[in-house]
């Protein structure tokens, strides 16, 4: 990755909270109307993301080791290149992310 920023804090927070294993501060990193899309299923709001996180990170057992962010095309958009271990998916992926403030408004995994 080409221009590697340091990570905004509501990323370091949604990477911290996954491998800490803490359901409830994994869903507090996102903003309350937050929008995920892993692959083309959407999750909304807190609800959506706590099932989310139940089926495909913590409830998979997930670790991620962020190498690298840098900015995306908007304002509050970076592209965090991130490695995934545990039950589920494993390998690296980048993840697109808006963030509002210190959390995360949106997040796009493809």
């Amino acid at each position: 990755m080409s221009d590697t920023i340091e990570a905004p804090a509501a990323i370091q927070e949604f990477v911290a909270a996954t491998n800490a294993g803490d359901s409830a501060r994994f869903v507090a990193a996102f903003t309350e109307d937050a929008y995920l899309n892993d692959w083309g299923r959407e999750f909304h709001g807190h609800a959506g993301v706590a099932s989310w996180d139940r089926t495909d990170n913590i409830g998979k057992r997930t670790h991620f080791q962020l190498h690298g962010v840098t900015p995306g095309a908007g304002p509050g958009e970076f592209d965090a290149d991130i490695t995934v271990r545990g039950e589920g998916y494993n390998g690296r992926s980048t993840l697109a992310f808006t963030v509002e403030g210190d959390r995360v408004a949106r997040l796009v995994i493809s």
